[in-house]
């Protein structure tokens, strides 16, 4: 009997002594063996690495495309509630039984002689490919999942290639040195195909292993730009793959960074579409991602997870009314930067709700606590789940009080997935 999705993924976890193992060697030969690399997977894939707003900057390339009549797959991690919404077509999460096929695909090409070890990413990221190449796509978009050179998305070459933003995050895999960070993510670069640089501030390093590789080089701030506009929405300037400028005006707030928006826009531009201000603003004014800056009522919830996504939100929180609290609910894994989350965040919170992850990476609540209450916040409650920290505090919050509930995939995703009643 053929094993349901949630078994297939129980099984995954087996498969490999240790959860990351970083390489390409072992996904590179069950990719050959599966055909994946023969034929190309669309007609323009696109592939975003960064530390963060590689989801953003995806969701905004997706449904930008779509709403220009292309047909577009999306593969991307992780997910908040089910794990079909890593991988999309049209907007629509692949279902259980693609999904299962999949892994089925996977499961024969990694057995045959001699067997492959894959880590679960790497047999999720094989059986995405598989799922997608069984459509006849215009485009595919393929977040990076870890790093850049030796992740298993690289296995593709992309036509167009993103890095979003540099900053500290997994230093266990990638160290703390921005260069050789800044490194790993050019890995995905291609010769003389276009590498698109999503922040003003990145270390040289990205730019060198473009220059090396011949690839193109376009670069907010350099050669596109967002501005915002006196009347209304905001202003992009871009480039074509010619160097010919191009110019949009009027386009919405997609309650995203904007720096991620002008990015996406300058990537399909170098892909070969042909972008119109009518088809964008559409894309933009109706886009929703789940779990960034997603409000509901009272709650802003946001996966970030490290300084340089919190020092955003920082930036990007509506002041509170007078004499209102703006509250932090926060809950974290135990091999992130706490301590830099905490203290981007402070400039705007100061009243803090602490809640514990389970698992064997999941921060104790009163841990953090000791570290809020070491730069001068106030703890009020500890809880041993988000659900149970949003219902304390529920109760408590006054009519124009906000709350920001960050930290973790894990937290926002508790939260979504049991919505108050």
């Amino acid at each position: 009997m053929s094993k349901t999705l949630a078994q297939w993924l129980e099984y995954l976890e087996t498969l490999h002594p240790v959860g990351i193992d970083m390489g390409l060697d072992r996904v590179s030969q069950v990719a050959d063996r599966m055909g994946l690399r023969q034929c190309p997977i669309a007609k323009r894939v696109i592939s975003v690495a960064g530390t963060n707003g590689k989801g953003s900057t995806l969701a905004m390339i997706d449904c930008v495309a779509r709403a220009h009549g292309l047909q577009v797959g999306t593969y991307s991690s992780p997910h908040l509630l089910q794990y079909n919404e890593r991988v999309q077509v049209n907007g629509r999460m692949v279902s259980d039984e693609r999904l299962v096929a999949g892994f089925e695909a996977v499961e024969h090409a990694r057995l045959a002689a001699p067997a492959i070890s894959l880590t679960y990413f790497e047999a999720g990221t094989l059986c995405a490919l598989w799922c997608l190449v069984q459509q006849p796509l215009d485009m595919v978009v393929l977040e990076v999942g870890l790093g850049g050179r030796l992740d298993a998305v690289n296995i593709v070459d992309a036509d167009v290639a993103i890095v979003t933003t540099i900053a500290l995050d997994h230093a266990g895999y990638l160290g703390t040195d921005i260069a050789q960070i800044g490194r790993e993510k050019a890995g995905i670069f291609r010769a003389r195909r276009p590498a698109v640089l999503g922040s003003r501030e990145l270390p040289d390093s990205v730019a060198v292993a473009a220059e090396a590789l011949q690839a193109p080089v376009y670069q907010l701030g350099r050669h596109f730009e967002q501005s915002p506009e006196p009347a209304a929405g905001w202003h992009w300037q871009g480039r074509t793959v010619n160097g010919e400028p191009l110019s949009l005006d009027a386009l919405p707030d997609p309650g995203l960074p904007i720096d991620n928006a002008a990015t996406a826009l300058q990537a399909l531009t170098l892909a070969d579409l042909s972008l119109t201000a009518t088809a964008i603003r559409t894309a933009l004014a109706t886009l929703v991602v789940p779990g960034r800056m997603q409000w509901q009522g009272q709650w802003c919830l946001d996966v970030g997870h490290n300084p340089h996504a919190a020092h955003y939100l920082a930036r990007h929180l509506p002041p509170v009314a007078a004499g209102a609290t703006q509250w932090g609910l926060i809950g974290m894994l135990d091999d992130k930067d706490a301590d830099g989350v905490i203290a981007a965040l402070s400039s705007r919170i100061s009243d803090w709700v602490c809640v514990s992850l389970d698992g064997e990476r999941g921060r104790d609540a009163h841990e953090l606590a000791e570290r809020i209450a070491a730069q001068g916040g106030r703890v009020h409650h500890c809880a041993a789940t988000p659900c149970a920290g949003r219902d304390w505090l529920t109760g408590r919050l006054g009519p124009e009080d906000r709350v920001l509930a960050t930290g973790s995939f894990f937290t926002v995703a508790a939260l979504l997935a049991q919505p108050q009643a």
